[in-house]
């Protein structure tokens, strides 16, 4: 098996991915450790926060030889791809598709999982050699964009982002979502009860998605 699909089939296997927004890389850390206590194992830390490369070297290296799977989100170009596989990353996530960053993770033997809100968006992305999208705006696609497009497109799998909730994680499950990606609910009770919401909250999706699967 390729380094590649190795990674690939990890993330699947794991399922919830966390998405990590930081105000410092630090705290970016911090909120990673606390979701992987709570039980959900990717970790994408996004470069809206700062020194974000920072967090992902730190996490990757001391969770070498854990399951936890640590990658890079909101990249937007393919420097700081590299500079994300470089720090450590193991899958790049961008809010949109970019070649170039497929180009790069390709010759590292990175996923990359753009995000995708069309049809010829997610065509283009296959033709690089992408094997996973993102489904972004998840929240404004809905769960029933993946079935539909599973209709012509059987082959090609998607994760959505944005709009994953504990209400509607099963309906992204029922309708063939092949991981879901979790953002600010995880940290939505941070400020007033601390990192222990985030374990608390990590815990009610994962216990959530072992319902469902």
């Amino acid at each position: 098996m390729t380094k590649k699909h190795d990674i690939l089939k990890r993330l699947q296997s794991n399922y919830l991915f966390a998405v990590v927004r930081g105000t410092s890389a630090v705290q970016a850390t911090d909120i990673s450790e606390a979701v992987f206590k709570g039980g959900i194992k990717n970790i994408e830390v996004t470069f809206t926060t700062p020194q974000a490369h920072e967090s992902i070297k730190e996490l990757a290296r001391k969770h070498a030889n854990t399951d936890m799977v640590v990658g890079a989100g909101t990249v937007l170009d393919d420097i700081t791809a590299r500079m994300a596989i470089i720090a450590g990353a193991e899958f790049i996530v961008s809010p949109n598709f970019v070649p170039a960053i497929s180009t790069v993770c390709n010759r590292y033997g990175i996923p990359y999982l753009p995000g995708c809100g069309t049809v010829t968006e997610i065509a283009d992305a296959m033709e690089t050699g992408v094997e996973v999208v993102k489904v972004f705006p998840g929240g404004i696609l809905g769960p029933a964009f993946i079935k539909n497009v599973h209709g012509p497109i059987p082959q090609v799998e998607m994760m959505p982002s944005g709009g994953v909730s504990l209400e509607n994680m099963h309906e992204w499950i029922r309708n063939g979502a092949w991981s879901v990606g979790i953002g600010s609910a995880l940290t939505s009770k941070l400020t007033e009860k601390g990192y222990d919401s985030v374990i608390d909250i990590s815990k009610q999706f994962v216990e959530k998605y072992n319902e469902y699967s």
